[in-house]
């Protein structure tokens, strides 16, 4: 693809934005149940699904290290919603738990890997569910084939979320972004090293998906149906 191409494709999608992470959250609340206690949410921007948490959870802890994004999600967020929200360092200040359900959307590539997914296991609940929608480097053929399918239907969906028309970029993305160092099999991996049984899986628009569920005793599960 030309580089006149790829300048027009950024160009459209500066003028029709749409938010790919918030495209896989219901997705995300497919995997958790439909009624729990606590929820941790890292790197929670401008707070949406936090707030989507918040309609099956007793409480949810929000935590982003972007103190603009977190000023954003409180004005957003009305009083009356289970929600609370903290500028900090999600490996050193995290919020003290256990959570029944932890989820990271597109941080995880922002912090130290296998640090991350110790620390997010050493904080979930007996029984609790960690899931994951992050970002890949792209370096096999497989990346590069779903990448190119992507391009066009991501065309598409800016064009029908956008009805057509200009229109500004969603609190959701004017957080701080980072390009990923690591592919996705170097995360598959690791992922498996510090999650025994986690399910990850490729997905469209430049995204992958784990999920991993704590035994009641403290091991590691995850049932049939789960991570599809």
């Amino acid at each position: 693809m030309t580089t006149r191409v790829l300048r027009a494709i950024d160009r459209f999608h500066s003028t029709h934005p749409w938010d790919h992470n918030a495209h896989h959250h219901r997705w995300i609340m497919r995997q958790v149940p439909r009624c729990f206690d606590m929820a941790l949410d890292i790197g929670s921007g401008s707070g949406d699904l936090a707030r989507l948490l918040a309609t099956r959870a007793t409480g949810v802890q929000g935590v982003d290290v972007d103190r603009a994004i977190v000023a954003k999600a409180r004005e957003l967020t009305g009083p009356a919603v289970p929600v609370t929200f903290t500028a900090s360092d999600a490996l050193t200040e995290t919020p003290p738990g256990p959570y029944d359900v932890i989820t990271c959307v597109a941080a995880l590539h922002h912090l130290p890997f296998s640090e991350a997914l110790t620390h997010f296991r050493r904080h979930l609940a007996p029984g609790g569910t960690l899931v994951v929608v992050g970002v890949a480097r792209a370096a096999s053929l497989g990346d590069h084939l779903l990448g190119a399918v992507a391009i066009p239907l991501n065309i598409a969906m800016a064009w029908i979320k956008n009805k057509g028309r200009r229109a500004p970029r969603p609190d959701s993305m004017t957080a701080p972004t980072r390009p990923a160092t690591m592919t996705f099999a170097e995360i598959v991996r690791e992922a498996r090293r510090v999650l025994p049984g986690a399910r990850l899986r490729r997905r469209l628009f430049w995204r992958y998906t784990l999920v991993w569920h704590q035994r009641p005793g403290g091991g590691r599960t995850h049932p049939p149906g789960v991570g599809r």
